[in-house]
């Protein structure tokens, strides 16, 4: 066992916008309307600390049903939401970019994600010395080799059904990462929601809610070329719609610790996300509309149990240009981040960032697949990824977005 080499730049596998500024790895998430801290009744972390979360009123028909005391909360912040919808969610002014899970906003605006402006999502990495990230004094384990990643055959709904783009905007631009399509406990067979990175919403330690966060399950489902979509209309782009968030939540520990690179914050670096039909869907769930969902598994057995893993997803950063869906298989090694943080998974794999957020899986017990972890971080020269191990955190994300739509 030996320390990460000090010899590599670390980033965030996360896509953005048209660059302003080189690659720099920035998520996504939309930003979603009237939240509540879960602080009670079972929405706590196992150690008592409340997790992070934000719900929206908006129904999906393009009105928006927002309670008075959020109401309030956002005249605070000179916010109106009309106004919002307009084209006032530009303003990033730190006054203006709402942190708190309170303050998580995201009403639908309708056609703002256009075929063009999701091709141009792009990956802005910015690399991070080693030392950011070395604090190695748990279990780690020897560099993996480079796994070449592999293009998954389109059409990608027949061989990668649960697989999608998360799109929004930040600061520096339009951005995108990868997500999953997992079960609802709450609707068995009828789920809306969907796995990613805690960095594909919220910008952690030094920010708030990422804006305009959007879902489209098997994006560019054909599998055409970057030149082939140029003139693609949004039905070849997003044959099966575009799922606007609804409701987001992350770990505390991403939203206190989280940095842009290098790998504070990565250990709970996982989000949950319920979304909602831009155009309406006749009734239809997301996982009726895919035909498809991943069971999270949270108690994943030990690494030196797991013989192999496969992760997926959509690297934007060269060589990539975002628009093919690509997948990985490696048997996952040990990355210690800090003594005091759960050890993370880490395989061989080229994809870059863009990635982040794509679902990690392995065949559970039963035989059957289910999500383990998702992409957060890797080198900048590529050659690997790490993502979290879930435990009790993650299943405190996940049951909270599930029970806030239980009585729906």
């Amino acid at each position: 066992m030996r320390s990460i080499r000090p010899s590599f730049t670390v980033h965030r596998r996360r896509s953005t916008p048209r660059r302003t500024s080189p690659v720099l790895a920035a998520v996504a998430l939309a930003s979603a309307l009237a939240l509540t801290a879960t602080a009670c009744n079972g929405d706590d972390n196992a150690d008592g600390t409340p997790t992070a979360s934000a719900t929206s009123g908006d129904t999906g028909d393009g009105k928006i049903k927002v309670p008075d005391d959020i109401k309030n909360k956002l005249k605070e912040h000179g916010i109106d939401i009309d106004k919002w919808k307009n084209g006032a969610w530009k303003n990033w002014d730190r006054d203006d970019w709402l942190r708190e899970a309170n303050d998580f906003i995201n009403p639908i605006i309708k056609g703002l994600w256009d075929p063009d402006r999701m091709r141009d999502a792009d990956d802005p990495d910015k690399g991070v010395d080693d030392n950011d990230i070395s604090g190695d004094q748990g279990v780690t384990d020897p560099t993996p080799a480079p796994v070449k990643a592999q293009a998954v055959r389109p059409p990608y709904h027949t061989n990668a059904a649960t697989a999608g783009k998360v799109f929004f905007d930040s600061p520096e631009g339009t951005m995108v990462c990868s997500a999953t399509v997992v079960e609802d406990p709450a609707h068995p067979g009828k789920s809306n929601l969907i796995w990613t990175a805690g960095h594909c919403v919220h910008a952690g330690k030094s920010g708030g809610w990422y804006r305009n966060i959007a879902f489209v399950p098997s994006y560019n489902n054909a599998g055409k070329t970057a030149d082939q979509l140029q003139n693609a209309t949004k039905a070849e782009v997003a044959p099966y719609g575009v799922w606007w968030a609804d409701a987001a939540q992350t770990s505390q520990e991403w939203i206190d610790q989280g940095g842009e690179t290098g790998g504070n914050g990565a250990s709970y670096d996982f989000s949950v996300i319920h979304v909602t039909p831009e155009q309406g869907n006749g009734g239809k769930s997301l996982e009726e509309t895919v035909g498809s969902a991943l069971p999270v598994d949270f108690e994943a057995p030990a690494v030196p149990k797991v013989q192999s893993m496969t992760a997926t997803g959509y690297p934007a950063a060269a060589p990539y240009d975002g628009q093919l869906l690509y997948q990985c298989q490696d048997k996952p090694g040990r990355l210690s981040i800090q003594k005091s943080d759960p050890t993370m998974y880490r395989i061989g794999c080229t994809m870059t960032g863009g990635s982040s957020g794509g679902g990690w899986v392995e065949t559970g017990s039963d035989g059957k697949p289910a999500l383990v972890s998702n992409t957060s971080i890797g080198p900048v020269s590529a050659g690997w990824l790490a993502g979290p191990r879930f435990g009790d955190v993650a299943k405190g994300v996940y049951d909270s977005v599930s029970k806030k739509f239980a009585g729906q």
